[in-house]
Order: C-alpha cells, then structure tokens, then sequence
C-alpha cells in the first residue's frame, strides 16, 4: 500500500468548532469515507497550505485525532494515520455492542431514519455490482451511522464517529473488501426488514450476532502487518 502523502487540496472549513476542531473533523471524514489510509503520512505544511491556517493549529488538530487513537506520531518520520491491531478491532466491537442497540430501539419509532437505512442498503447493492466495493464499505458505515444518529444524542453520535473512522481504517487493512462486505449485503436487508416490519421479538439478538461475525470476520482477514 502505497504511503505517498495526498495533495492536499483547498477545503473550507465549517465554522462551529475551534479551527484544531475544525481541521480534525474534516480529517476524520477523509479517514471515514476512505480518502485517507492507514500508513499514510500527513505533512502539516500541506494542511496548513490546503486549510489556510496555521501550522501550529495543525498540530493542534492531529493532536485531537492522536487521542481518539486515528494517528500517531512515528518518531523521525512525522504524523501517520495509524493501522489498528487485533486488541484495537476488539475493543471497537465491543464498544459497538454496547452503543448500536440504543440505535436499534430509536430507529423502530422513527419512519424517517428507516427510509434512510433503505436508501443506504439500495446504495450498497447498486455499488455492488459495479463491483466497487469500498462503496459497499462506505453504505455499511452509514447504515450504522444512521442507527445512532435516531438516538437524537450529539454525544453518542460524537463518539460514534471515532469508532466509525476507526472502523474504515479496519476495513482498509483487509486483504479482500468484496469477501469481508458481500454477507453484509443481506444481513443490512433482513435487519432493515424487520425493523420495518416492527418484528423485535430477538431483534437485539440478531444485531449481537450480526457484530460478533462482523468482528470475526474483520479479525481472521487482518492484514499481517497490523
């Protein structure tokens, strides 16, 4: 995998946020969509250049995503986004264990989120058989991003973003993306179709179940240099 650091192009950033704040989102939606890869070097003259502020603010930036654990810094080679290992990818399906059922409950009262779960499971098919599967990826993380973003809770969705950005860096550590995302094909349109249908008898379960083979099948596909 090629580690060559991207060109960086001119972004406007959003103006809520502190600038570090801003620069750090906007990265961290660079990891999620797959933009950015794991290993991949980040200059910070060329985030400076490409946000228009300064370096220290940059610093500052990959500092925020230094401690939710999407960089590192490698001692004479500079800032890297970071490629997970097994004990990582553990403790990321654990930590969706406990958050996506919250998400499962909210959604089952809310029509909207439901029909935007459908449109996420139509995109996943649609890329599918244009055979690009990181857009498969792409529809699976925001299937599941839509589930905790009917909770209604900017907190839980502020955390779920981490784990979603360090849930791409997992994926794009597989040696086969269309093996890893193919079962999920199906498995997103049968949780959507009882969710649609109100059928919750076993529900939580059948989202257990659905997390547990998706962290295994994440695991034994590990790249070996992880």
């Amino acid at each position: 995998m090629s580690t060559k650091s991207p060109e960086v192009s001119r972004r406007r950033l959003p103006r809520a946020l502190s600038r570090p704040e801003q620069a750090a989102k906007d990265l961290r939606e660079q990891i999620i969509s797959g933009e950015l890869q794991p290993g991949q070097p980040l200059r910070e003259e060329e985030y400076a250049k490409g946000y228009e502020i300064s370096r220290n603010t940059v610093r500052e930036a990959f500092q925020l995503l230094a401690h939710e654990g999407l960089v590192e810094h490698i001692p004479y080679r500079g800032v890297h986004i970071r490629r997970l290992g097994a004990a990582d990818i553990r403790a990321l399906y654990r930590t969706r264990q406990l958050i996506e059922p919250l998400g499962l409950q909210a959604v089952l009262a809310d029509p909207e989120a439901q029909s935007e779960l459908r449109a996420k499971v139509d995109e996943a098919v649609a890329a599918a058989e244009r055979d690009d599967w990181q857009e498969v990826g792409t529809a699976d993380i925001e299937f599941h991003r839509i589930l905790i973003k009917a909770c209604n809770s900017p907190h839980l969705s502020a955390m779920f973003e981490q784990l979603l950005a360090e849930l791409r860096l997992a994926f794009l550590q597989l040696s086969d993306s269309r093996q890893l995302h193919r079962p999920y094909l199906d498995r997103n349109r049968a949780l959507l179709e009882r969710i649609e249908a109100g059928d919750t008898d076993d529900l939580a379960a059948e989202l257990a179940d659905y997390l547990e083979t998706a962290e295994h099948d994440v695991l034994r596909d590990l790249d070996p240099e992880s």
